[in-house]
């Protein structure tokens, strides 16, 4: 087993299986790897590259027990409380956006869940009703563990994408949360597909996870079909279970970040919270097969401007004006 072989099959259509990625993941050499993924990336997906921004619409009181979140009542962060914000503001954000240069906007709510009768339902519709009418932005939603009507009435108003993060392996979830199941997530994306939505799905490196349980999320994603693969990086919440958690180190993030690539070659890898781990080497991953990212301020925590972020993407050689499709 050796990388160029292992690249060139990914290359004539063949699947990468997990042996073999537990072994780039082991034997290969990181700059030929990134390399490697990097190639990938350009023969399989060309350089487009899109750009997606979100507002936190609802915050705190969650529910769930996440380790890794601000925003549940589990925790002490002293983190912001607010329900559904009105349609004018949101809708404000999103035309500043769209006009930034940014392909996608997200809707992201604390809470379990959203069901088909509540009232966030009836806020929610009357926000992506808005931002339908007045942008030309690709319009997403997260709402965590949402039943049947709620994603049909979603894509009624105009969504496009739901995202749903697995967040890590079926194996390591348990560690992470224990108010709902691994399998509540897979449910929600499977049923959001057979709605007619796309669906946005990935998770959080850095959580006490191995690289094996980053491998498994992965092929999980795969066999999913999942086009856009958000990667976290953990930033560490005070008042949080994970406020200690040991920083993965530069080279294990570049590593299982070009191995996505191999296992999801047709994916937008999207890079998202936590970006600011790799430093200087943010290039080195832009260059080692991401092809996509979220920009602006994340859900509570801060980011890079989405002017920064064109001018960062476009010296890498992207072409963000493909990149809303």
């Amino acid at each position: 087993m050796n990388l160029q072989t292992i690249k060139n099959e990914i290359l004539s259509g063949r699947a990468i299986d997990k042996n073999a990625a537990l072994w780039l993941a082991s034997n290969s050499n990181l700059n030929e790897l990134l390399l490697a993924a990097d190639e990938i990336r350009a023969r399989v997906c060309g350089d487009k590259f899109n750009l997606c921004t979100i507002i936190n619409v609802k915050s705190g009181k969650c529910s769930e027990d996440c380790k890794y979140c601000a925003q549940s009542a589990a925790h002490a962060t002293g983190c912001e409380v607010y329900g559904v914000l009105p349609a004018t503001r949101v809708l404000e954000k999103a035309l500043a956006n769209e006009a930034g240069g940014a392909h996608r906007f997200s809707l992201v709510a604390s809470g379990r869940g959203l069901k088909s009768v509540s009232a966030d339902m009836t806020r929610v519709e009357e926000i992506y009703r808005a931002l339908a009418s007045r942008t030309h932005l690709h319009l997403c939603a997260s709402f965590g563990i949402a039943d049947r009507e709620a994603l049909e009435r979603l894509k009624a108003v105009g969504v496009r994408t739901f995202h749903h993060n697995l967040e890590t392996s079926r194996r390591f979830y348990p560690q992470i949360c224990t108010t709902h199941s691994y399998e509540e997530r897979i449910n929600t994306i499977k049923t959001a597909q057979e709605v007619g939505l796309d669906v946005c799905s990935g998770g959080i490196f850095g959580l006490g996870e191995s690289m094996e349980d980053r491998v498994d999320m992965a092929f999980e994603l795969s066999n999913l079909n999942i086009k856009s693969v958000p990667i976290n990086l953990l930033t560490p919440i005070p008042g949080t279970p994970l406020e200690d958690a040991a920083p993965l180190s530069r080279e294990e993030i570049l590593r299982s970040m070009a191995i996505y690539r191999f296992i999801l070659p047709r994916a937008y890898l999207r890079f998202a919270g936590g970006r600011k781990n790799l430093g200087d080497d943010t290039v080195t991953a832009l260059k080692g097969g991401i092809n996509s990212a979220l920009t602006g301020d994340f859900l509570t925590t801060a980011g890079d401007g989405i002017e920064a972020d064109k001018t960062l993407v476009a010296s890498c050689g992207y072409d963000i004006s493909k990149g809303n499709d």
